[in-house]
């Protein structure tokens, strides 16, 4: 039996200041399963922003940052843009197998398809 790593260690850039002032840097994500990318697509704010589809996917896979009780949508969304494209590149990563770093035909993020066509999330 092969075991391989389901959780991946992470550094943010900048990091994420909570509403005490605390910063959050070091984080823990977790390897995405189908239902982390195919679950959300319900969500009302996916349906009328896909582009919201990357904060929620991001908010589950995320199992700790910094000493947080929990990572929350509202924590992605408050995230430094510097911060938000990092953990969009690292989920990239550790979910496109060992080829992802250097095969550019590797699937994006779900939801980012217009971000890699243009270099701008959204409407940004």
């Amino acid at each position: 039996m092969n075991a391989f790593s389901t959780e991946f260690e992470f550094t943010l850039p900048l990091g994420y200041r909570d509403a005490d002032g605390n910063l959050h840097k070091h984080g823990v994500m977790r390897l995405a399963t189908a239902a982390d990318e195919i679950l959300p697509m319900k969500d009302h704010r996916v349906q009328s922003n896909p582009s919201y589809l990357t904060v929620i996917v991001l908010s589950r896979v995320i199992v700790r940052l910094g000493n947080l009780d929990m990572v929350t949508t509202k924590v992605i969304e408050d995230l430094f843009t510097l911060d938000f494209s990092y953990l969009q590149d690292f989920y990239n990563r550790i979910n496109g197998g060992a080829h992802a770093e250097h095969d550019e035909t590797a699937a994006p993020m779900p939801g980012m398809e217009a971000v890699a066509s243009t270099g701008k999330f959204g409407s940004l």
